[in-house]
């Protein structure tokens, strides 16, 4: 791969800034960036201008369609594409102008609204947001925009954080400009996300059904190994995965999406990928295209690429880290200590505000993780607990100390590590360890959000971190303008909100024990953590500044839940499919073999006590599973016919059939253990998690 062609080629998929200095005259470039700068609107005639030199670059990448690319509540992008032909006095025209650009409209009432649009109610608006950059894939102009219904409400995940990051700028400059930081006229949130993903072959993806349809395995008995030598980690890329790898990497870089990081994970056929950050917005809408990416360059190289939580029962299940970090237009990272931390006054303020936001709204962001593809990843060695706790390290908690007692931190100097071997060089050493079981961590100038599942919109993890911490910066600089002094209101938040920084071991015992004591909030399933938005107290972030209205958060909550039953439905159903038409009678095969081997061993007047044991043994299984058949078919039946609200149907879901869906699994993966895999009807996990060579 030729690297100057790699830079020259970078971002060339997209209408970027280079291009738009380029194409655009001066004027309206001038006020095309003013208007971002200063968050006003674009003129009429503006848009007209960027849309001509937007049409025709995108024509000349050989776009011959546009497309209003937008996230709907489904969790997934939604796109319908229109031509740029136009028929002018029977003539064919290309033609694209402002209003098209800035408006389009689809059926709203088809996506999931949560009761905000009805079937007869059915316009949406689509909306361009200007602040991330077009581009062109598959012979289409592609425009990010926000996807609203005909009377404002949000119906996407993108209005909400384009909100909650004009939330935290108003309420972080209004809090620095009380602080006496009287240049700082702009804040904004910046994240840099960790994709972690499977990549299976395509064959067997193609022969379980339960792939194919719910992205998950809901059968395997675990191989005979799995990540037991911890060998795959970090290790060899075999020649496949590699072609892969870079081929995905020069298409990313092209979409000017800055890949940066690639490499095998824990679990067998896991790997991860790694941008560089930016602002939200944008790595927002490059992680949507990533992941697009990801699944059509797979299946090139014959595989498929597996973004569910957990695709695999007893190996790591796969997330999405979210590393945050807020910077103010004078380029000052509120989260970066410096030399000096305690007299640091933007980072300890910040820190203060929000080690007040993780604690009193943490369901807010247990809420912003909560997928049923979670469910079955946190707590495991491989994911945060759903607890959500912050991890700072000692040097920061020495400063918080610091500052409760009024004391100064004597300086150290910086640790150097040695290896020991003469000729090896020693090198600075971070100030603090890095934990891996906590939820919300600090690592140096950032937080990693551990939580975020590897199928979800980073859009609602964000969304709610600017909406509480712009909230307690709220809350801070009313108690200042009311007369408060800061430097209390600081001890304040740190002494009363402390409770949520543990810096230990989150899978421990211990772990548990403090939960119960320090009295944090436990929501160990997503039907619980949905619940929270029934509370008005705990949604006051959202909407008191604006992000959400009271009928967008009890449309979420609608949606959530529905989603929620909706996907064990799917799962179940596909349960039941596979044991009663695959699996149960590919085990009555296999019996009636070793039957007859067992009958004609006693015919030959030879001992077949051991053939009749394994006849018994197979025939009380199988019974079991017929039995196990019928108990999950009983519960899913029972909760689609009941009358009761959404949320007891969900929690019937969670209770009754998820638990005979774990319950059937258990008894077919004995069964898959003793049958002969000759007769086994879907690939198994060694065939799947180690096929790729």
């Amino acid at each position: 791969m030729d690297m100057n062609k790699i830079i020259e080629n970078y971002g060339c998929y997209t209408f970027n800034d280079d291009v738009m200095k380029e194409r655009l005259p001066k004027a309206t470039y001038e006020e095309f960036k003013k208007s971002l700068s200063a968050s006003e609107p674009l003129s009429k005639e503006c848009a007209d201008v960027v849309a001509e030199a937007m049409k025709n670059w995108a024509i000349e990448k050989g776009a011959t369609h546009y497309t209003h690319w937008f996230t709907p509540l489904n969790g997934l992008t939604a796109e319908k594409h229109d031509s740029f032909l136009e028929l002018q006095n029977d003539k064919a025209i290309l033609a694209f102008n402002g209003k098209l650009l800035r408006k389009g409209e689809t059926d709203a009432s088809s996506f999931p609204s949560g009761g905000l649009r009805a079937t007869f109610e059915a316009r949406g608006y689509t909306a361009w947001d200007c602040t991330s950059h077009a581009f062109v894939k598959d012979g289409s102009l592609y425009i990010p925009t926000l996807f609203c219904s005909y009377t404002g409400e949000a119906l996407d995940n993108k209005t909400p954080l384009l909100k909650s990051c004009d939330a935290l700028n108003k309420q972080a400059v209004r809090l620095f400009n009380l602080l006496g930081m009287q240049d700082v006229t702009n804040v904004s949130s910046y994240v840099g996300s960790e994709q972690e993903y499977f990549l299976v072959p395509e064959e067997y993806f193609e022969k379980r059904l339960d792939l194919k349809l719910t992205g998950r395995t809901l059968f395997g008995a675990n191989p005979p190994k799995g990540q037991d030598f911890e060998g795959h980690y970090y290790g060899y890329l075999n020649t496949k995965v590699a072609n892969f790898m870079k081929e995905l990497d020069a298409e990313l870089w092209k979409y000017g999406i800055p890949a940066k990081t690639k490499h095998n994970e824990a679990a067998p056929a896991q790997h991860e990928i790694a941008c560089i950050y930016r602002k939200v917005n944008i790595t927002t809408d490059n992680n949507h295209l990533l992941m697009q990416l990801m699944q059509d360059i797979a299946k090139k190289h014959g595989l498929r690429c597996l973004l569910h939580e957990k695709p695999f029962a007893g190996v790591n299940g796969s997330g999405k880290h979210n590393n945050w970090s807020v910077v103010t237009s004078t380029n000052i990272n509120l989260f970066k200590p410096g030399n000096d931390p305690v007299n640091n006054e933007p980072f300890i303020v910040t820190l203060a505000c929000l080690v007040r936001a993780v604690d009193k709204y943490a369901d807010l962001l247990r809420l912003s993780i909560a997928t049923p593809g979670n469910d079955h990843r946190l707590g495991g060695n491989e994911a945060p607990p759903a607890t959500i706790s912050m991890f700072l390290g000692d040097p920061i908690n020495q400063v918080i100390d610091a500052v409760l007692n009024d004391a100064q931190i004597k300086e150290e100097t910086s640790t150097r590590f040695q290896t020991g071997v003469s000729v090896i060089p020693d090198f600075k050493k971070d100030s603090t360890d890095r934990n891996r079981t906590s939820p919300f961590a600090f690592t140096g100038n950032k937080f990693e959000f551990r939580g975020v599942g590897s199928s979800q919109s980073i859009a609602i993890a964000n969304t709610m971190l600017n909406a509480i911490l712009a909230y307690t910066m709220k809350e801070m600089a009313d108690s200042m303008e009311s007369g408060i002094d800061k430097n209390a209101i600081i001890k304040e938040y740190f002494t009363k909100h402390r409770r949520v920084i543990f810096e230990g071991d989150g899978y421990s015992n211990e772990w548990d024990k403090e939960i119960k004591n320090r009295q944090l909030s436990n929501k160990k399933n997503t039907v619980e953590a949905i619940n929270v938005l029934k509370d008005q107290e705990l949604i006051k972030p959202l909407v008191d500044l604006g992000i959400l209205t009271n009928s967008e958060v009890e449309s979420r909550y609608e949606i959530m839940l529905d989603s929620y039953s909706k996907t064990i439905q799917v799962e179940a159903a596909t349960a039941l499919k596979m044991a009663k038409n695959q699996i149960f009678p590919a085990c009555l095969d296999y019996l009636n073999k070793v039957a007859k081997v067992s009958l004609n061993v006693e015919k030959n007047n030879l001992d077949n006590t051991f053939l009749k044991e394994e006849v018994q043994e197979l025939a009380s299984l199988i019974k079991t599973m017929q039995d196990a058949i019928k108990v999950l078919e009983n519960s899913l039946n029972k909760v689609l016919t009941m009358k009761q609200d959404i949320y007891n149907k969900a929690q019937v879901y969670k209770d009754e059939v998820l638990v005979a869906m774990l319950n059937l699994r258990k008894i077919v993966d004995t069964l898959e253990i003793k049958v002969d895999s000759k007769y086994w009807p879907i690939p198994t996990y060694t065939e799947v998690l180690f096929g790729v060579n």
